[in-house]
């Protein structure tokens, strides 16, 4: 993520800044350039709901990322509207990250944040609608869930980064089997290997072919999996390296092909690891990346690129 100096004062601010600390300018975010402007001209209605400092096309409405989330928690439902203002906060950091990476964000992506508090939800994607329990914006819920299921990361956005990353399958494979030389044909019985999956766990030797354990349940989530992977790449060296963190004599690059930013990357995580590990915490990044998984990692990050640069040219 970039960095985002106050337009009056020139104090950093977050990225969900509503107004700055240090001489009280009003933030908003608009979507074009992907800046924090002050003095905004409008409000998202979401501004009290969801927490949202992005400005819309016009006042009285909601803002590009809060429109595309189809269904909410009511009103009068206080409590799943806690978490909902987590998810938003959540989805508005997934849309930043389309945007810096020049993929389309077309009106089919719509959510669906949904609370589990009486009814059973079901996180998952089908035909570019993806559902989100909310309750994996409660840190004692998804840590639970996370001991359960052997997870080394779990969070909110990752889960929304893995869920659309089965929507921009449709989008970036456009030579299917190109993808499939890698991952395997995503035509295979979904259900067959979910039952597999859940029967026998991942083989003993996973980490060699995939960047996680529930990757090897089926090649869409070999996919999806993958493709969060590499937003967790890129924005993370994108904020080291607007934030000027160095490693070793460098700070990390971001305009490279994914390949050519493992040497930046391991550097870095390393260095998170080890900070961490001074602290008393776990290790803040829990992955080994194969060669395997990196060509994996590099084919999603070349697709991307393809889509963004094909998207540029396409416009007027």
């Amino acid at each position: 993520m970039r960095t985002f100096p106050c337009g009056r004062c020139g104090l950093l601010q977050e990225f969900e800044s509503l107004a700055c600390v240090r001489c009280g300018t009003q933030q908003g975010f608009e979507w074009e350039p992907r800046t924090l402007v002050p003095d905004p001209p409008a409000r998202c209605v979401n501004v009290e709901r969801a927490e949202c400092n992005w400005v819309p096309a016009r006042a009285g409405e909601l803002c590009f990322c809060c429109a595309r989330t189809r269904t909410r928690p009511a009103d009068d439902d206080a409590f799943a509207l806690l978490t909902f203002a987590k998810a938003e906060g959540a989805k508005r950091r997934l849309f930043y990250e389309l945007g810096e990476l020049g993929l389309p964000i077309p009106d089919k992506l719509r959510f669906d944040l949904l609370s589990s508090r009486f009814e059973p939800v079901t996180t998952g994607h089908a035909e570019g609608l993806v559902t989100l329990d909310l309750a994996e914006a409660i840190d004692a819920h998804r840590t639970e869930v996370r001991e359960q299921m052997a997870e080394p990361y779990r969070t909110l956005l990752g889960h929304m980064r893995h869920e659309v990353g089965h929507f921009y399958f449709e989008v970036l494979a456009v030579d299917p089997d190109r993808v499939r030389a890698l991952f395997g044909d995503e035509r295979e019985e979904y259900q067959a290997a979910l039952d597999r999956h859940y029967e026998s766990g991942p083989p003993e030797d996973w980490s060699n072919a995939f960047v996680s354990a529930y990757a090897t349940m089926h090649p869409s989530e070999d996919w999806a999996e993958t493709f969060a992977h590499v937003l967790h790449i890129r924005e993370t060296l994108q904020t080291a390296a607007a934030h000027q963190v160095r490693v070793g004599t460098s700070t990390p690059r971001v305009d490279l092909d994914l390949r050519s930013l493992m040497d930046d990357w391991h550097a870095l995580t390393y260095a998170l690891n080890a900070i961490n590990r001074s602290m008393g915490q776990e290790d803040l990044y829990p992955f080994v990346l194969s060669p395997r998984v990196v060509d994996k990692l590099a084919l999603v990050d070349t697709l991307i690129a393809e889509a963004a640069a094909a998207r540029s040219t396409s416009r007027p």
